[in-house]
């Protein structure tokens, strides 16, 4: 099971971010400025967004399993189509549905994995799918990166859909099965209306659990604004790699990458993390950590830069994974599709909108605004993790559409200075 999920991972988040190196090479062949250019990214991420909850509601239905498969293969068919894109609004829209495709993987692993192993493994096996994703993409971006000098953007992008299609190979063949969806158990009944009624008002219970619990909600939070500020960082990365002072060439600025090492392991060794300083200083210090990181590399020394990178990258991880597992391991019996919904929103939303904007203040005003920009999401973030993580018991029931609609419009009062 674990090679499985890892395999998915590598391909659904190398297919994710694999034009995120040539960003600056699809801004030379399409005479585009750098927020421009991470459209590439972020219409791919927002789309994921957007498709995220309903794919994790439907795998209530239809179990988690067939949603995974189905997600894996359908990316790589469109990673292959997108090299034959005859134009930039076309390479979008495949992007677009790429994003939609892969949202089955991230939406319903976290709630297969706590099907599989219980609370008690979750925060583990969390940790591991996540060191999982963090090799997917950085294999993905460092083979894009050194594949596009020689084959360009298009070939780069083919190397990246050839890795996809062979880790998908292996889920297929690995991934054991969750537990039934619920239109499995029930097809055969007789009154299917009435059925469906009663799954439609399970659903729709979950989905008020998901945002009851004060505790989900700061998770949901640390999603928008951590992965926003991380995304923004990596889709400027490249530009001002190869820009003046630093001047590296396309390949040796695609090493920058590397630093997901360092997010693979925080990722995975985060559970001990938790396990000796409890969640909330975990995760409040690793934000704060990313914070450090990302002044490193306001330095115009390359040995500087790099250290930056790689502390903003193994700090940021280790965070989404403590976030991650939380939220998984406070979801409600009933809600474990939803919360992995929102959870996978909120992280994806803040990739798209965060990714996009934040390339656009780099381009208009340099990488010291786009550092202090950061610098207030990630404070926000722990500021909440902090406060909100205090709140204790479920917001009564009456009370959970108006607590989505205060997330909704913290996330977006956050976002409106600005992958």
């Amino acid at each position: 099971m674990t090679i499985a999920v890892a395999a998915a991972g590598i391909s659904s988040f190398a297919l994710l971010y694999a034009p995120q190196p040539v960003l600056p090479q699809l801004a030379e062949q399409y005479h585009l400025d750098p927020g421009g250019a991470s459209l590439a990214v972020s219409v791919a991420t927002g789309a994921l967004a957007i498709a995220v909850l309903p794919i994790a509601v439907l795998s209530e239905v239809v179990g988690r399993r067939p949603v995974i498969i189905a997600s894996v293969v359908a990316s790589v068919v469109f990673g292959f189509l997108l090299p034959l894109a005859p134009s930039y609004p076309a390479l979008l829209v495949l992007r677009a549905l790429q994003g939609v495709a892969i949202a089955g993987f991230p939406g319903v692993a976290a709630a297969y994995l706590a099907e599989r192993l219980g609370k008690a493994g979750v925060a583990a096996a969390v940790g591991a799918m996540i060191a999982g994703n963090t090799v997917g993409g950085m294999v993905g971006r460092l083979a894009a990166g050194f594949t596009a000098g020689p084959f360009g953007y298009h070939g780069a992008l083919i190397v990246v859909a050839v890795i996809g299609a062979v880790c998908t190979v292996v889920t297929v063949l690995a991934l054991p099965p969750g537990e039934q969806g619920t239109f499995a158990i029930t097809f055969a009944d007789r009154r299917r209306s009435e059925v469906l009624r009663e799954q439609g008002r399970a659903v729709l219970a979950g989905l008020g659990a998901a945002v009851r619990k004060p505790v989900l909600l700061v998770q949901y939070a640390v999603a928008l604004l951590a992965m926003g500020s991380f995304v923004a960082l990596y889709n400027a990365a490249g530009f001002r790699l190869t820009g003046e002072p630093l001047d590296l060439s396309p390949a040796i600025a695609s090493l920058v990458f590397l630093a997901y090492a360092m997010g693979s392991v925080s990722s995975a060794t985060a559970g001990r993390l938790v396990g000796r300083f409890g969640r909330r200083r975990s995760l409040a210090g690793a934000l704060l950590l990313t914070i450090a990181g990302a002044a490193l590399t306001l330095s115009d020394a390359l040995p500087l830069v790099i250290a930056g990178f790689v502390v903003l990258t193994g700090a940021f991880f280790a965070a989404h994974a403590v976030a991650n597992g939380w939220a998984a391991a406070e979801a409600p019996e009933n809600a474990r599709g939803q919360v992995g919904g929102l959870y996978t929103l909120s992280y994806y939303l803040g990739s798209s909108v965060g990714g996009a904007v934040g390339a656009t203040v780099y381009g208009k005003a340099g990488w010291t605004w786009l550092i202090a920009l950061t610098a207030c999401w990630l404070a926000l973030a722990a500021v909440a993790v902090v406060a909100g993580t205090r709140l204790k018991g479920p917001f009564p029931a009456s009370h959970a559409v108006k607590a989505s609609f205060t997330a909704s419009d913290a996330g977006k009062a956050s976002f409106s200075p600005r992958r």
